[in-house]
């Protein structure tokens, strides 16, 4: 995905020399050939984090169009009161870039699990949300974002994720995208935690459980016509490698209660802990039971139990 972002970002600023790229000492291997191309329209801030925010503002009032790109932990919890008062507040066009959402970066502990960034940049006034779930989706957000005005913040996983899409989708920002049909449930999720949810979803079709599967490319603002529909087709479950607090699955519970509908609803994520293990990705998604196995052993469960 961090190579999809800046294949998308770079074919952005050879057409606009006001987009900069700004990072706080990051994108080794990602970003020399980009660095190399565009010199006047990259700029490494070092490891300060709040001042490349800060930085990235004050260009952004000169007429610059601004992404800036870090680990999530510190693109986003480390210059929060940056974002917050430089960017969202003057509504600047400002768009930060966090990698290594969930535990793409499970092996460097919990300073590196990012579970409540969803929660926190989707509370701030002006701010949209982005989270794809795979390198065609994160194409498609940058593309579109670089269009529109104002902040925006895009939740990246690392690398080698794989492609959920087979073909060329008609990406809209508050639009949701329907990954997988089915007509007795709908799972849905946002960013690379979904190649599980589609796992999940084949194991269950085996048990005659079929599920839509809907990638929430755009968390905020959120695609409320596609949850509605969704909910009067059946049960709606809710993923995320996110913590279950504040993240999608509250966003959705929302718009099913406003709306009086009740077919059944589960939210799935990251309980209210932090990990006191370490281990790559797929062993951290587990303990969590976020495995495929997992989620189709937990849906199957839920949809028998509304059935009694």
């Amino acid at each position: 995905m961090r190579k999809a972002f800046i294949k998308a970002l770079g074919e952005i600023v050879a057409k606009d020399k006001n987009v900069m790229l700004l990072t706080g000492d990051l994108g080794f291997s990602v970003f020399e050939e980009f660095a190399a191309n565009f010199p006047d329209q990259y700029l490494n801030c070092g490891v300060a984090e709040q001042n490349m925010v800060g930085v990235a503002a004050g260009l952004a009032l000169s007429g610059k169009k601004i992404f800036v790109y870090s680990i999530i932990p510190f693109a986003t919890m480390r210059p929060f009161e940056q974002i917050r008062n430089d960017v969202c507040m003057h509504n600047l066009n400002v768009k930060i870039i966090g990698v290594g959402g969930g535990y793409s970066y499970g092996h460097l502990g919990t300073t590196h699990h990012p579970i409540e960034d969803i929660a926190i940049m989707k509370v701030l006034p002006n701010m949209k949300v982005f989270v794809p779930a795979d390198p065609t989706e994160t194409e498609f957000v940058v593309q579109a974002v670089a269009k529109d005005s104002g902040p925006a913040y895009i939740r990246l996983g690392k690398s080698k994720e794989e492609n959920l899409h087979n073909a060329p989708f008609d990406m809209k920002i508050g639009k949701a995208n329907v990954l997988r049909e089915g007509d007795t449930l709908t799972i849905i999720g946002a960013g690379p935690i979904l190649r599980n949810a589609i796992q999940a979803a084949d194991i269950l079709d085996k048990s005659n459980i079929s599920c839509r599967v809907v990638s929430l490319i755009t968390v905020k603002p959120l695609d409320k016509e596609q949850v509605i529909k969704s909910a009067k087709i059946g049960p709606v479950v809710t993923i995320e490698e996110h913590s279950v607090i504040g993240g999608i699955g509250d966003s959705v519970a929302a718009v099913l209660a406003e709306e009086n509908l009740n077919n059944g609803f589960k939210k799935m994520g990251v309980e209210d802990r932090f990990m006191t293990i370490v281990g790559d990705q797929d062993y951290l998604r587990a303990e969590n039971k976020l495995s495929p196995e997992q989620l189709a052993a937990s849906i199957s469960d839920f949809y028998k139990k509304r059935l009694q």
